[in-house]
């Protein structure tokens, strides 16, 4: 088991090793470096593929083996009350640094910064309706193929809710669920042995393209963003972390280090999606929580992405030379919280937002976009890596919360007694709830008290 762990480890020490020659590779051979960039969409793009199986089978049992239906819509119906609440704070601190930053001043907008502003813009906008109607998925195997995260979510949940009804009569299909699972898991520990070369690729696109000069241009708002992110993690999340479920931020952040690592170099959250569910169970959290608050928590609680919007829309507004008034302000990011849900993860889309929220309230202001195209990659990394720690976090709340976390195994699992298994990315321990008579799921353990007392 050493051994195995000292491989995993060398992986990540390769990553690490990959990004810093992607980024030698981009200051030095920038056209070469840009043609590198399918390496890292190759990558993600393995990941993705194993998101809606891990989703579906994490929630299915999770939500199979619970007690009552009523529970996992509490637990749903609590996860968004969070999310919505820490949205709102985190446009709050974005509207507050970005007044106080005024990074836009003494920008100047050329034509070409004009028309690239422009082209994000064309098709970001979506209506409500048409998010709500995306959640439903054109069939049953769709949900599978399109790679929706909220799709998947839809049928994972109408699948356990269906076992949950069928009884005893359900277990075998939960039993055989349970063994998709590790196979999924298996295979994306397999994949995971790709990500140095993927993290070179994506790393070394993002530098050619991007240079050093854009960097300096637009240094205050890079640096604003990520003093923002960072005090909103470490400050609020911390703070709420430590007084709700008494674990220290830092401490959790060190055990999702691999996770930050792999999100740092592929510029997208989602390819962090299905670990980030394998190591919220393994710490304790139960599998409905997790199942439910990971998933949703990835299109709702984009705390990251509401700092960027909010700072983002001040930036382009102070460098057009027509600021926002506080009313317009507020009004235009509640919009584009709103317009924004379903796009984590998805590099870009953030910008694209940005763009069609401008389009919509502001449309004078669409073609400051542009000033910040060239920046946008690097920022998604800090909006993704937010995104990321907000969701982590609320994974633990909501299971504290709910009282399905188990404190004692957190503690263990944080102090690194009881490690993550790389090789499978998934152990025996489910911290559920103890099932009664209305249960689907007999009680495993009492069946093994039975079975040594020769009942």
């Amino acid at each position: 088991m050493a051994a195995q762990r000292d491989r995993t480890h060398y992986l990540y020490l390769a990553v690490i090793g990959a990004v810093i020659l992607g980024i030698t590779v981009g200051f030095v051979a920038p056209d070469f470096a840009v043609e590198l960039k399918p390496l890292g969409t190759g990558f993600v793009n393995l990941i993705k593929m194993m998101i809606s199986p891990i989703i579906f089978c994490t929630i299915v049992l999770g939500v199979g083996s619970v007690r009552k239906a009523a529970k996992v819509g509490a637990v749903g119906g609590l996860a968004l009350g969070y999310f919505l609440v820490m949205s709102t704070v985190a446009l709050a601190i974005g509207l507050v640094v970005g007044n106080l930053l005024e990074p836009g001043s003494g920008l100047h907008l050329t034509k070409e910064v004009a028309e690239a502003g422009a082209q994000q813009a064309d098709g970001a906008s979506e209506s409500t309706a048409d998010f709500l109607l995306g959640i439903i998925p054109k069939t049953l195997v769709s949900a599978f193929t399109e790679g929706e995260v909220l799709q998947a979510l839809l049928v994972a949940l109408l699948a356990g809710f269906a076992l949950q009804a069928m009884g005893r009569a359900g277990e075998p299909v939960l039993r055989g669920i349970g063994h998709i699972q590790r196979l999924v898991f298996r295979i994306l520990a397999m994949i995971m042995w790709v990500a140095p070369v993927g993290a070179f690729g994506a790393i070394a696109a993002v530098v050619g393209a991007t240079g050093v000069d854009a960097l300096k241009s637009l240094a205050v708002i890079m640096i604003g963003f990520y003093v923002t992110c960072a005090l909103f993690v470490f400050v609020v999340l911390g703070a709420l972390l430590r007084i709700v479920a008494g674990v220290n931020i830092l401490t959790l952040l060190k055990y999702l280090g691999r996770e930050f690592l792999l999100i740092l170099s592929t510029s997208s959250s989602e390819s962090a999606l299905p670990r980030l569910i394998a190591k919220m169970e393994h710490l304790g959290v139960s599998k409905p929580v997790v199942g439910i608050t990971v998933p949703t928590g990835y299109s709702f609680n984009l705390d990251g992405t509401a700092i960027y919007l909010t700072m983002a829309s001040l930036f382009v507004a102070e460098a057009m030379g027509n600021p926002l008034s506080v009313a317009e302000q507020i009004s235009l990011l509640a919009f584009m919280i709103i317009a924004s849900k379903g796009a984590a993860g998805v590099t870009g889309a953030g910008l694209a937002t940005l763009a069609g929220g401008l389009q919509s309230h502001r449309p004078e202001l669409v073609d400051g976009v542009g000033l910040i195209v060239g920046i946008d990659r690097f920022m998604s990394e800090a909006r993704a890596l937010t995104n990321f720690a907000g969701n982590a976090v609320a994974t633990v709340l909501v299971g504290t919360w709910t009282k399905e976390i188990d404190k004692q195994r957190v503690a263990e699992v944080l102090a690194g007694r009881v490690p993550f298994d790389e090789k499978t990315l998934v152990d025996d321990h489910a911290a559920l709830p103890e099932p009664d008579e209305e249960s689907p799921v007999p009680d495993q353990r009492a069946e093994d008290e039975k079975a040594r007392a020769g009942v």
